[in-house]
């Protein structure tokens, strides 16, 4: 079977795909882990960028002797992969992305930001900040969020992934957004496909943004559709 590495998203943790991994265990050989400072490694210093991540997964590939895996990346996990594979080619045989945003600027960034306040969202959805204390520690949940916002903010002035970078991607990239996603466009994700030599744009009816809000069942399908195409 083939190696399949799934990535979590910005503010999230491997934990989260314990049922995707269930469904695609019979399929692939999945392996997942905590990019540093979230879930299991939430205690790590050290500022987040998608430089660093990208370089989490150089090394976790390297010490698991995975050679040429798939890739399923979801939101910030998708931009990271892409990172990774725009520097080093054919470092992967294929990537999916859901629900990816490729559009970083201030105006953006700075709204994205605002979001993240731990005070806020103790204050008005209390149900939130309890899942992200489940993810990442009564203590650490904060410094995630905190460390989150001020990597947005550098990407609003400079975003990792620029047009030609993507040009720089040869292998297939299978670009997934939800219908209903209230973060990503439509239209940046379109632009992204454009410009990869080997890419296609999936729009999936009636899916969010958040990965515990998207029907596994729908998701495992798809990307047994284009993992294992025939």
């Amino acid at each position: 079977m083939k190696n399949l590495i799934i990535l979590h998203g910005a503010l999230g943790a491997k934990i989260q795909f314990e049922e995707l991994i269930s469904k695609l265990t019979p399929h692939f050989n999945v392996h997942t882990f905590d990019f540093d400072g979230h879930g299991t490694k939430s205690d790590t210093e050290g500022d987040f960028s998608i430089e660093r991540f990208a370089q989490n997964l150089k090394k976790f590939m390297e010490q698991h002797e995975i050679h040429k895996p798939l890739i399923f990346g979801y939101s910030m996990g998708g931009y990271v992969a892409l990172r990774l594979e725009s520097l080093e080619t054919r470092t992967f045989e294929k990537v999916v992305t859901l629900g990816t945003k490729f559009d970083w600027n201030k105006e953006g960034s700075e709204k994205e930001a605002e979001l993240l306040n731990a005070g806020k969202i103790e204050e008005k959805v209390p149900a939130y900040a309890s899942y992200l204390k489940s993810l990442h520690g009564e203590k650490e949940w904060k410094t995630v969020l905190e460390k989150t916002a001020k990597m947005m903010l550098e990407l609003g002035k400079k975003p990792s992934l620029r047009p030609y970078d993507f040009h720089h991607i040869q292998i297939p990239v299978h670009l997934l957004r939800g219908s209903l996603d209230t973060m990503v466009t439509e239209d940046e994700t379109a632009n992204v496909q454009e410009l990869l030599a080997n890419g296609t744009f999936h729009k999936m009816t009636d899916w969010k943004h958040p990965i515990d809000k998207i029907p596994t069942e729908e998701l495992v399908q798809e990307l047994l559709r284009l993992f294992l195409p025939g």
